[in-house]
């Protein structure tokens, strides 16, 4: 390349592949259209490839542009930490921290004590997303990550917090209606809530319970949260985390015996951010949150 190409070049492909058109990610990013456009051709000048052809609904990225959005992806990750940690600096507890957790750790678990930290430390700012998706913490995508498996990563501190104890649980109305099943095969007659697509989990359980399978699902959702929302409306048998069906007394355990499904717990979070004050207050913080947590399912 002749010459170096701005940050801000890579930041305009990534939005015109999310927007689909020049317009799009012009106003995604507050530019006018004409700019969008020179920081495209930019790019293909430089690298001597075209990145984008036109389609019927909007410009199609070509083989070379999907190659590099994960690049671009994780240098507008980096911008993100540094940005965080460039405002974090000075005097007191202040900044921003980036957290992930499943949907039913993020939506369920820990806001209490985002709250808390909140009051402690008005000056610090938290961003929760709460997804199923595994955040890369190498990549800077989030400082602080809550994993249902333990990191394999020299470079990320971790802290293994305990086991979440997962078990089958209906709506007490829903077994007054349908009766309570007695044995593994005796699901097969219920209403069973479940993912809709293949995951890593459902492989793993199906080791363990072979009638667990989408099929036997009468209810789907990739969506932890859809699935606890529907066994919590009485829709039928699901999965739920032990701990935060004991907080529903209308939630009863179906089959505690057989169907037992343990899930390593741990708190981890990039080692260059050990010194950080800020990610160290909210590292503790969800520790003491996910222990308190898996304390109430003994």
């Amino acid at each position: 390349m002749g010459e170096h190409i701005g940050w801000e070049h890579y930041r305009t492909l990534l939005a015109v592949l999310t927007e689909g058109s020049l317009s799009g990610a012009a106003r995604m990013l507050g530019m006018t259209q004409p700019t969008v456009g020179r920081h495209i051709s930019a790019l293909e000048a430089a690298f001597g490839q075209t990145l984008f052809t036109r389609g019927p609904s909007g410009l199609v990225p070509t083989d070379v542009a999907l190659a590099l959005r994960g690049h671009a992806e994780a240098m507008r990750s980096t911008a993100a930490a540094l940005e965080r940690e460039a405002f974090s600096q000075g005097q007191g507890i202040h900044g921003t921290v980036r957290i992930s957790a499943s949907e039913v750790i993020g939506v369920e678990v820990v806001p209490r004590a985002l709250a808390g930290l909140r009051r402690d430390y008005p000056a610090l700012n938290i961003e929760l997303v709460p997804t199923n998706r595994v955040q890369d913490l190498l990549q800077r995508e989030v400082d602080i990550a809550i994993r249902m498996t333990p990191p394999q990563q020299q470079a990320l501190v971790a802290r293994r917090v305990g086991t979440v104890k997962l078990g089958l649980f209906a709506h007490a109305d829903y077994l007054a209606r349908h009766g309570t099943p007695e044995t593994l095969d005796g699901l097969a007659a219920h209403s069973l809530i479940g993912f809709d697509d293949e995951t890593p989990f459902i492989r793993a359980a199906r080791t363990r319970f072979p009638r667990w399978d989408r099929e036997s699902f009468s209810l789907r959702s990739d969506s932890d949260v859809a699935q606890l929302a529907m066994i919590r409306a009485g829709g039928g048998i699901g999965i739920c985390q032990v701990a935060l069906a004991r907080r529903d007394p209308e939630l009863v355990r179906v089959l505690p015996d057989d169907f037992v499904f343990p899930l390593d717990t741990w708190v981890t979070m990039h080692g260059d951010l050990v010194g950080s004050r800020r990610c160290r207050i909210v590292f503790d913080a969800m520790v003491a949150c996910l222990a308190a947590h898996i304390d109430l399912a003994p």
